[in-house]
């Protein structure tokens, strides 16, 4: 289930977009009344996953509160190239100032959930689930972590707060596995997980001899990855992480792992093709 960031985040996320996008003025807006009044209505020119609403609603909201928005499709729709999304009605001002900002919202995260909603889609019939990383863009991780769950996938860790991950440095300098995971469970209170990060299969039974319950299986080949989901019998959930795309990912799942986490989700994403049409002689509706 999908569930929106605060309300006070996004409205932040969209005050600081509109601050460096308009800085002092947005003179070109201004070649126009500002008693003009003006519809518009956004376009989608491919096949995609709607979301991001919200935060398109709060950029024209912050630009001119009298502005309103009609949905013609819903948060987590799957639309094909050519539907019309939204209609929206206002100052003219106000529309062409908000509009690249609302369209940036908008077409980032509704890339993330098309994604996202591709990988979830090429695991159906496996038990393995589509994961999220911490691969995102500064100031926008939970933005994109949501736009994740609306296209069907998963959040791993918000942060380093809420999770630990133990990966080979912190293994190093802590002297082993066992001595890493043992540290961890004296120092984080209940409700913070603890994953261990392994290489190999000797690693993987380290770490469930210490009866961790969530292991990340770090570049392992297919035969490793099948090896150790035998090795590990239920004991622990295997998650599988390195070289996964959309050509490699259902092989991956087929091996047994129970989660796959793909940095591609939030890192490599493509801003989808959305554009948005002016009509200065159109008004609101009643």
């Amino acid at each position: 289930m999908s569930t929106l960031p605060p309300f006070h985040l996004i409205s932040q996320q969209v005050s600081q977009a509109l601050t460096e996008d308009i800085g002092t003025m947005d003179w070109t807006a201004h070649l126009i009344s500002d008693q003009t009044q003006a519809s518009a209505h956004v376009l989608a020119r491919e096949q995609a996953v709607i979301c991001g609403q919200a935060w398109f609603e709060e950029c024209f909201r912050q630009v001119a509160a009298t502005c309103q928005i009609h949905w013609l499709v819903e948060e987590g729709a799957s639309v094909a190239a050519g539907t019309v999304l939204c209609e929206i009605f206002g100052p003219a001002r106000a529309l062409l100032t908000a509009e690249r900002c609302a369209l940036n919202f908008l077409q980032l995260l509704s890339a993330i959930a098309s994604v996202s909603r591709r990988y979830v889609a090429l695991l159906a019939g496996t038990q393995a689930r589509v994961c999220d990383t911490r691969k995102t863009l500064p100031g926008l991780r939970l933005a994109q972590k949501y736009a994740v769950t609306v296209g069907g996938g998963c959040n791993q860790r918000l942060g380093l707060y809420d999770g630990v991950l133990i990966k080979e440095n912190h293994i190093v300098a802590a002297g082993s596995i066992a001595a890493a995971i043992q540290q961890a469970r004296r120092l984080v209170p209940a409700g913070v997980t603890i994953q261990v990060e392994v290489e190999t299969l000797a690693q993987l039974q380290q770490a469930l001899a210490e009866e961790v319950g969530l292991v990340l299986l770090d570049n392992m080949s297919l035969d490793e990855l099948r090896q150790a989901v035998a090795l590990n019998a239920g004991r622990a959930q295997l998650e599988a992480s390195g070289n996964v795309d959309e050509s490699t990912i259902r092989t991956i799942a087929e091996t047994g792992v129970d989660r796959i986490s793909v940095g591609k989700l939030t890192k490599d994403v493509q801003a989808l093709d959305l554009s948005m049409r002016f009509n200065l002689s159109a008004t609101s509706p009643a």
